[in-house]
């Protein structure tokens, strides 16, 4: 039980550079609400949220051995956004491109590190769980389910013929958020597993 306080920090941060990344990618599309709002810092109590930052990670750690969690999102405005239907599809990946750009960057340190034996077992736990969360963030928020980041790639595919699909879907994302978290993490798992052996170079041993 004491690594769940252990790697409640680094969920937090990993969140936190996961919205923020939301905010600087519709910045650079042409909407500064999220700038406007303050929300572009890596302050932490400008994000946290109470269910996503503290409930949720408590329960899949109860649940399902794992921690997975999320931040209040950050505000954007799709009509200020260019006039493109991939717009809202750029922004929401930028969330999930960060968790892996995160992951990549310490897990090609571990593997330099490690077979050039420059690490103790202290900072092998603290990478492998900063590898190890930010490819659960990834994964969980590539689901295509509303208000999850994967729904809005999915969206930037469908058509207008198609509006009521992600209107149903959008009406639903209490639900399928319910079913994300709590019956789809044994799918998860062996997706998070298979890609941090990939990119550090050795097999979750925790």
């Amino acid at each position: 039980m004491s690594e769940f306080f252990f790697i409640i920090p680094i969920l937090i941060l990993s969140v936190v550079i996961h919205e923020v990344s939301h905010g600087l990618a519709a910045e650079r599309l042409g909407d500064p609400t999220a700038r406007l709002a303050g929300r572009l810092t890596l302050n932490p109590l400008r994000h946290l949220d109470p269910v996503g930052s503290f409930l949720v990670p408590a329960l899949s750690y109860a649940l399902g051995g794992f921690i997975l969690g999320w931040a209040k999102p950050v505000p954007y405005n799709p009509y200020n956004l260019r006039w493109s239907k991939w717009d809202e599809a750029i922004v929401a990946v930028a969330g999930p491109l960060s968790n892996a750009v995160i992951a990549i960057f310490f897990g090609l340190v571990l593997r330099f590190t490690l077979v050039n034996q420059l690490i103790n077992s202290a900072f092998l736990e603290i990478f492998s769980y900063i590898i190890f969360i930010n490819l659960i963030l990834m994964v969980f928020n590539l689901i295509p389910a509303p208000p999850l980041d994967g729904s809005k790639i999915l969206f930037a595919f469908l058509s207008y013929r198609n509006a009521r699909i992600r209107e149903f879907m959008e009406s639903n994302s209490l639900l399928l958020v319910f079913i994300a978290v709590f019956f789809l993490w044994r799918l998860i798992l062996p997706v998070v597993f298979f890609l941090f052996r990939a990119i550090a170079g050795f097999p979750l041993s925790f």
